[in-house]
This record gives C-alpha cells, structure tokens and sequence, in this order.
C-alpha cells in the first residue's frame, strides 16, 4: 500500500482569520490521525494572505500537541531564510518535545516575493552552492556532538530529525541523491519537469546513514466528494488562489463559484491546467482511477495529499474518502 500524507497550508478562508485556521487545521491532523495518514507536513510562506503558516516550527508544535501518533514536520522550511543553526535547534526542540514523530524537509525558494525576502533579512543573492553547504551545515548540527566543536544546537545536536529535500526541477533531484536523503517533489503545483527529476534522483541516488535506497514523495491534489459536481465546485477555491497569485493579488482562500473555469479566458485556463494536472477532482471512484493511475505512472512511494476547501467539514469529508479510496485499494 502507497502511503498517503497530508500538506495542509494553514488556510485563511474568507470570512475567518489564522486562529480559525490553527485551530482547523489542529482538528483535521487529528481526524486525519484516526484515518491512517502518515505525514501532517506545514509549509513556510510570507506576506501572503490566505497561508498561516509563516511561523512553521510554531505552528508543528501546535499541530504535534493536539495529535499523538501522525509524524508532522515541515514541508517545507526555506533555509535561504535562516541560519542553519536556528532550524536545526528549532527542530531539536520540537524533536525533544514529540520524540520520534517530527520531519525536516527543506527547500531553497524563499516561499515569498522579493521585497518580503529582503524583509526577512537574509542575504538574497547567494549563489546556487549557499543551499547545498547550508544542507550540510544543518545535518551536521543534528548529528551527536563531536568533542571539542565550538558550535552545538542545543536542543539538537544527537537529535537526527530526518531531513528530506524538497524541489520542483532537478536541482533539488540532485542534491537529494547526493546526500542519500529523501526526496518530495512539488508536483501539486509545478508538475513540469516531475517525472525527469524523479528519474535523475533515483539514477544518482547514494546509500547513506541516513537512508539505503531512493525514496520519493510526489505532491498530489484531491478535491474528493460524494458527486463530480459537488467535487468540481470546492476546486473553485484553489483554481481562484491560484489565478489570483498569478495575477499578482493574493487572497485569502475564497469560496467556491460554481462555473468559474467558464467564467475564465483561454490564457488562464492554460494555466490551471498546466499547475493542477497533477490532482483528483471528483467522487469516490473519480478519485480511485485518477490515484491509481498516477502511483502507476510515477511510482511513488508515497503521496503527500493537498486539498484547498474552503469549507472546514467539505474538507474533512474529502481526507476522509481518499484514506477510504487508499484501504479499498490496499483491499483489492
């Protein structure tokens, strides 16, 4: 059985603010808990108005708190963003503080535009080598102290939070092959070069302490619900998040418009089209031959769960069908 993982963005619906969504995104970990998913990642963004979680460490220990066995971690931190050994006692602590259930993944996109990178105070033009030596850097804090080393994370060091890296080209493919670590693509959301990267991790891949052979997590929308209608009206919410980003106007997460694909020109459906072909968009068994068919194509070993609803119940109920859709798979 492919094991299935959740992406939860912390969304900030329309109508509602962050502490609604701390606090839905506390009850869907949980629900999601009971329903067998393996992962509960958060993902760091900034100065957007409909994503929470910006202050990700922060906001994992809120998610690990109120659930009890779900691994959660970040999917991911964007190192350009912070000293290496500020994330590696950051995860030491949230390590020390839910042993043996928290991930690191990492990326080295800013997750913001370039005036809020330059607000976020960090060096903007490092070159392509600063993320790979910042990789090391942070591994090398988590590893046992060595005797006589001047720096140490504490909490931290000895810790061995598993690192993945994340990516959507081949860089990401590359690095995480060299380092023997596991490796998630963003194929929720730039799909493009999904299937080359995949190829070149698995090609390059060298067994390491930290893991002996390739393992790849594929990002993957599903908007599931009892009918293809019901499922293709909540993917409104995500198909306006995504137009507005791209027009340069984030929102908060939007409520769903029945017809807007037709309400759209031909530039912008392009679009949609190309950034969500990776995705689910329907009812029970829509949703089983679309999972199917791309654990199939892609070979995955496992599959990180994205779902934008506005609604909190519409997307509890969408979680709940694809971890039924996975059993009923498992089950023959």
């Amino acid at each position: 059985m492919t094991p299935f993982s959740v992406l939860d963005l912390c969304p900030i619906i329309e109508g509602g603010d962050a502490a609604l969504a701390f606090r839905n995104s506390a009850d869907l970990a949980q629900h999601c808990e009971r329903w067998g998913y393996r992962r509960f990642w958060l993902a760091e963004h900034h100065s957007m108005p409909g994503i929470a979680s910006a202050a990700t460490a922060v906001v994992i220990a809120h998610v690990a708190g109120a659930t009890t066995t779900i691994r959660v971690g970040a999917g991911g931190v964007m190192l350009p963003n912070h000293s290496p050994l500020v994330i590696a006692e950051q995860f030491g602590t949230l390590e020390s503080l839910f042993p043996g259930r928290i991930d690191l993944g990492l990326g080295r996109a800013p997750g913001s535009d370039a005036a809020t990178a330059r607000a976020l105070r960090r060096e903007l033009h490092a070159n392509e080598d600063q993320f790979p030596h910042d990789v090391v850097e942070l591994i090398g804090y988590l590893q046992p102290g060595e005797p006589g080393r001047k720096v140490r994370a504490v909490p931290g060091a000895g810790s061995k939070v598993p690192v993945w890296i994340l990516g959507s080209s081949l860089f990401g493919a590359q690095l995480a092959a060299m380092l023997g670590l596991p490796y998630a693509f963003a194929s929720h959301f730039a799909p493009a070069q999904m299937m080359d990267a995949v190829a070149l991790y698995r090609r390059l891949f060298r067994p390491s302490p930290h893991l002996e052979r390739p393992y790849v997590m594929l990002g993957f929308n599903v908007f599931a619900a009892d009918s293809d209608e019901e499922a293709e009206y909540l993917a409104t919410s995500m198909q306006q998040a995504f137009v507005n980003l791209r027009s340069g106007r984030p929102t908060k997460l939007q409520p769903p418009v029945r017809g807007y694909i037709d309400q759209l020109g031909g530039a912008e459906k392009a679009m949609l089209a190309s950034v969500l072909s990776c995705s689910a968009i329907g009812s029970p068994h829509t949703v089983a031959g679309r999972l199917r068919d791309f654990i199939a194509q892609s070979g995955a070993d496992e599959l990180m769960i994205a779902s934008q609803i506005h609604d909190h119940d519409a997307r509890l109920r969408c979680y709940e069908i694809t971890a039924q859709v996975r059993d009923a798979e498992a089950g023959g």
